[in-house]
């Protein structure tokens, strides 16, 4: 893990490799600074949503919501606060291994709303920095590089430089770049049914 990472750590450095100076922080007056504090965040939940990194996975038991739905469904239940995008990947009535994930159940707001009763979610969460790895953060910062360019150097060839760096092109389906190669290693690491279910909702 890159324990010593911070928002402003990655910030910094994409802006080193746009030959612009370091920020000290999102509030230090500057233009950078000011750009990093609105960008970053979209970028980091941008990047954590694009693939299922092993690092951000998670499975939790969903309270019971205190008020009942109004429609047609039983059961309300409040996601976890944390999750990357507003959606689990998967939804269960057990956390048994092997159990079959549950279909019939609707996403209001942050509420799932079911006629079930007890309720597990696989989901990705968002990650401290100084939990992220190497390879997470390496992207993190290309991806923030390809985002900054344009509003710090006024170049579009910049912009589009960078997230070729990052993410590849539009032929790659934005799965190439360094992106490709941090979810191979990343990938290492996952079982195969994480990485089928990835691809099955990629090619949707």
């Amino acid at each position: 893990m890159a324990s010593g990472d911070t928002d402003v750590i990655i910030c910094s450095e994409a802006l080193q490799l746009l030959g612009s100076t370091s920020i000290t922080s999102f509030s230090d007056g500057s233009t950078a600074g000011s750009l990093c504090n609105t960008l970053y965040p979209r970028v980091k939940a941008m990047a954590l949503g694009l693939y299922p990194w092993s690092f951000s996975l998670k499975k939790v038991q969903l309270s019971e919501s205190s008020s009942d739905p109004t429609t047609y469904w039983s059961k309300s239940f409040t996601l976890p606060s944390d999750m990357v995008n507003g959606v689990p990947r998967k939804v269960f009535t057990s956390n048994s291994s092997g159990a079959d994930h549950l279909t019939d159940y609707e996403i209001q707001g942050t509420e799932l709303l079911t006629q079930e009763s007890t309720i597990y979610v696989d989901y990705q969460a968002t990650v401290a920095e100084g939990s992220m790895p190497s390879y997470f953060v390496t992207l993190l910062v290309y991806m923030m590089a390809w985002h900054l360019a344009e509003p710090v150097t006024d170049q579009i060839t910049k912009a589009d430089y960078w997230k070729n760096v990052s993410t590849g092109s539009a032929l790659e389906n934005n799965r190439g770049g360094y992106f490709r190669q941090a979810t191979a290693i990343d990938g290492a690491g996952q079982s195969t049914q994480v990485l089928a279910d990835y691809v099955l909702v990629d090619v949707r």
